[in-house]
């Protein structure tokens, strides 16, 4: 098929109105881009009440009221010119951007493809201005500017043929301002479509207004963050892995109170909840980072949705381990309540932020936060015979034992115990519990797995992963794929705790394996192990593989379902929870725990009603 030729025409300045309407392409392209300009520029002019008016999702009609400073008479004009702006002034200023808005370019463009009418007042001004079609003239209206868009893509057509239905239109709209609204808990929003309030949001703070926004289930099971590095802040609320959804709706995350979608932010906040959450689940959170603004560049995308940092790597490191460390405190001693979305409702587990003061970019260990260093106090990586051998109590003392435990831990004291003490095992499956706000409901296997998972993590990192000679070594046969593993990754294999030797080209045996893990089946652990290595190499199943290793070897010593427990080691795991980081959910980020307190139990009996 031929092609028509392109016609030869001179080099010639284009027309102002078509120079705006090309920009509106990339400014302008849908209602919601309009909406996020025009928030962007009430909240710059420091509005504290803005009111957003929609007609047919936005493309009928798109009001924006506020009660910010105003704009003189004078200036009304200057306002809808292309690059016109108070913003900046110099390229000093373009590199320290502490504004939403800067470039100057959206009224100009947004009036280029709409009926566009601007007025405004000053807090010195006796009455309003507007300006509609280029001519200013009084009109009524208190201070603030009034924006008010009409038939949008009136004049191109073509534009207007892309857009979706109306109730899509209106719900890219709405999710813009839940987004901006989520920003400024410090302003009242409101939000209408056709005549009906949708949405109102009154002055608050973040903790109301995010579960205004994003529902009463992540307010029951989120994590308060606050933590400051130098010039870096992390501030906001991370949900539990045991709120996780399907999808990545529920993501919000700020650069200096600008809305961003930014790759390496995503990475560090989902690196962070690598152990604790299934792959195919996704982490809610709202989360704002302050830094310096000559840190970050904001003039990297024509809608400033992405963002680029000048130590992408330190921003990334400080995120990582910000929101790392609240998910470490994840463990019934540092919150005295569970994390599961089931928490009766005078649980208050999301008021405690964390601070890390001591965090460098360059400098930064585990070891350097206070979590990890109350972990190691109370003996985390100890083994369990530190709480009367673990899940290996002769059930011949079992009694006697009882009632030292009973002794030993005075009943009522929810500060020190608060997962209470085991009163019986259900199925096989679960251990019942009494504390004192109710019952205690725990999945013994999830716990446990979580705790040796946790065990092994810190062995590893300490590199002091206790060795168990096995009293006669375990042969098995081997393919040589596996048999040449064991031949050039005998340091690989004993810094992870195994011993594992070539008798022939097809036999291996293993001679010790890890003492967290002596209960194990050696030849699984050691087929486990040889199989990542081969798969993934020695170096990246030592870093980018060691969590998923871990966890597949604690669920090799998990104790399993069906396994009877005596009431003495029942209590065990309820201690050894309480001190164990993460142990609130197992390794695919299910909850290990829940508690029904004393009114629910009530309620299921209908007791005073």
């Amino acid at each position: 098929m031929t092609q028509n030729p392109t016609p030869i025409r001179p080099i010639q300045a284009l027309p102002d109105h078509l120079i705006s309407q090309i920009a509106a392409g990339e400014v302008v392209e849908r209602p919601s881009a309009v909406v996020k300009e025009l928030l962007e520029n009430a909240l710059d002019a420091g509005a504290t009440q803005i009111t957003v008016r929609l007609d047919q999702g936005g493309v009928k009609r798109i009001a924006i009221i506020d009660n910010g400073r105003g704009i003189s008479q004078e200036q009304l004009p200057l306002a809808l010119a292309r690059h016109a702006t108070s913003k900046i002034a110099s390229l000093t200023d373009l590199e320290n951007v502490a504004t939403l808005g800067f470039r100057g370019e959206a009224l100009a463009s947004i009036a280029s493809v709409s009926q566009f009418t601007l007025s405004s007042r000053t807090a010195d001004a006796q009455h309003a201005y507007q300006i509609e079609n280029g001519s200013v003239s009084p009109t009524s209206g208190a201070q603030g500017t009034t924006v008010d868009v009409q038939e949008l893509y009136f004049n191109t057509p073509a534009r207007r043929k892309f857009l979706k239905t109306e109730q899509t239109e209106f719900g890219h709209c709405a999710d813009v301002v839940k987004r901006i609204a989520l920003a400024r808990p410090d302003v009242t929003f409101t939000l209408s479509h056709n005549g009906k309030t949708v949405d109102h949001w009154n002055v608050g703070n973040l903790d109301k207004r995010s579960a205004q926004i994003m529902g009463q289930e992540f307010a029951e099971a989120r994590l308060a963050i606050d933590q400051v590095a130098g010039p870096l802040r992390l501030h906001g609320y991370a949900g539990l892995p045991t709120a996780s959804k399907a999808r990545a709706d529920a993501q919000y995350f700020y650069v200096n109170g600008r809305y961003v979608r930014d790759k390496l932010l995503t990475h560090a906040v989902r690196a962070a909840y690598q152990d604790v959450l299934h792959g195919d689940r996704y982490p809610s959170y709202v989360l704002a980072l302050d830094l310096d603004p000559a840190l970050v560049d904001v003039n990297v995308h024509p809608s400033k949705i992405e963002v680029r940092f000048r130590d992408g790597r330190a921003i990334h490191q400080f995120v990582f381990h910000a929101v790392q460390a609240a998910l470490s405190q994840t463990s019934a001693t540092a919150f005295g309540a569970t994390p599961a979305p089931l928490a009766a409702a005078d649980l208050n587990f999301a008021q405690r932020p964390v601070s890390v003061n001591s965090w460098r970019p360059d400098s930064y260990t585990q070891s350097q936060t206070p979590l990890f260093q109350r972990a190691t106090e109370y003996g985390v990586a100890q083994s369990t015979s530190s709480y009367g051998a673990l899940f290996n109590a002769p059930s011949a003392t079992a009694s006697l034992e009882v009632r030292q435990t009973a002794s030993a831990y005075p009943e009522g004291d929810a500060d020190e115990y608060p997962l209470g003490f085991a009163l019986a095992q259900l199925h096989g499956v679960f251990v019942l519990a009494q504390n004192s706000r109710g019952l205690v409901l725990v999945d013994m296997h999830a716990a446990h797995e979580r705790i040796l998972y946790e065990q092994l993590k810190n062995a590893l990192d300490d590199d002091a992963m206790a060795v168990q000679n096995l009293l006669i070594p375990v042969t098995f046969y081997a393919d040589p794929q596996a048999v040449s593993v064991v031949e050039e990754q005998q340091q690989v294999l004993r810094s992870l705790g195994f011993e594992i030797a070539v008798l022939s080209p097809t036999t291996l045996a293993v001679r010790a394996i890890p003492s967290l893990l002596k209960n194990a089946d050696a030849e699984s652990l050691a087929r486990d192990v040889l199989r990542d290595v081969a798969e993934f190499g020695a170096s990246r199943v030592l870093v980018e593989r060691r969590n998923e290793l871990l966890g597949t070897l604690a669920c090799h010593s998990a104790v399993r379902a069906n396994r009877s427990l005596t009431t003495v080691e029942m209590n065990a795991l309820l201690r050894q929870m309480e001190h164990t980081e993460r142990a609130d959910q197992c390794n695919h980020g299910r909850p290990t725990w829940v508690q029904l307190a004393l009114n629910d139990l009530d309620k299921l009996f209908l007791r005073g009603q």
